[in-house]
């Protein structure tokens, strides 16, 4: 059912919802997401669940400003870990500016956590999945490979402490620089990487705005010891769906290493920011956002083709 305060400018795969009163100056989105354990410690978990769930409406151009949290726990597990828990998400939402304000807390059989945010974007001015340029540059800014290392660490019970440590401090680092930076250098159309991989997010970008991809797969950023995880077979069933669903969408993949074509549709948590940036906006992004990386750019055919380079 529609509502005439609902943007009509939104793809239909977009990151959030955008909600834009008659007479206000700034929009509002809302957004909610809740993700299952990826690391043990219950701090950092609570962290990267906060961290995934903001993502969306930095995704958005948005700024977060309230929230309301939410938390699953088995009956077995101690107050003690529901603290921690929660005061990990209360850590990245005073990092983000956001208020929580209130939440519910019930007894699950498999611990998750996350936040409902609602967000405020200047009117008009919403990053959408609609507004990418054929021309413009595509600028990733986060390493990924969070979903076939937590498959190694379940399977193995060990990635290496340097490993382990750079995937937790990438999750729980928040895409507020990088939006920040966005805003500030004029992109059009963004998405975060997270469930669909980079490849899915892609897809759903390109096609909203009716633009083919060429992406440079040895450009996309890695996260140490992720190839080796992919290499070894440790690939999440998420990741392998993530792969037939846009396949039909890829050109020339028998160029692309097969490891790192999976990795390229890995299931990313709490992944960075994709950016459309005119190509001079793109290099000084590079300057301010380190580890980012540009990966490709938008050009005018079918919508939704990615071809690699």
């Amino acid at each position: 059912m529609s509502h005439p305060w609902l943007s009509g400018a939104v793809g239909s795969m977009d990151d959030a919802a955008l909600l834009q009163p008659e007479g206000s100056k700034s929009a509002f989105v809302y957004t909610m997401d809740v993700i299952t354990p990826i690391v043990d410690d219950p701090r950092s978990f609570g962290r990267i669940a906060a961290a995934n769930s903001l993502s969306d409406v930095y995704a958005m151009g948005g700024k977060p400003q309230v929230a309301l949290s939410f938390v699953g726990m088995p009956g077995a597990v101690g107050l003690e870990v529901l603290s921690e828990v929660i005061q990990g998400m209360a850590e990245k939402s005073i990092e983000a500016g956001c208020a929580v304000v209130g939440g519910h807390t019930i007894k699950d059989s498999e611990p998750k956590c996350g936040l409902a945010v609602i967000g405020s974007v200047d009117h008009g001015k919403a990053w959408t999945h609609t507004h990418a340029r054929a021309g413009q540059s595509i600028v990733l800014t986060k390493p990924i490979g969070t979903g076939v290392l937590a498959q190694a660490l379940r399977a193995t019970g060990d990635v290496g402490d340097s490993v382990l440590a750079a995937a937790v401090v990438n999750m729980e680092t928040l895409n507020k620089d990088a939006c920040e930076v966005g805003l500030a250098l004029n992109a059009t159309s963004a998405t975060d990487v997270t469930g669909f991989g980079l490849l899915g997010h892609l897809f759903h970008m390109a096609e909203a705005s009716g633009l083919c991809v060429e992406l440079q797969p040895s450009s996309v950023p890695l996260l140490e010891g992720a190839y080796k995880a992919a290499s070894e077979g440790h690939i999440p069933g998420g990741s392998k769906r993530n792969l037939l669903y846009v396949q039909e969408y890829l050109q020339k993949r028998e160029q692309v290493d097969p490891v790192l074509l999976q990795l390229l549709a890995d299931a990313q948590t709490s992944g960075g920011l994709m950016l459309s940036l005119d190509s001079d906006q793109a290099q000084l992004a590079l300057e301010r956002l380190p580890g980012s990386a540009i990966i490709g750019s938008f050009f005018s055919g079918k919508p939704g083709t990615i071809s690699f380079s």
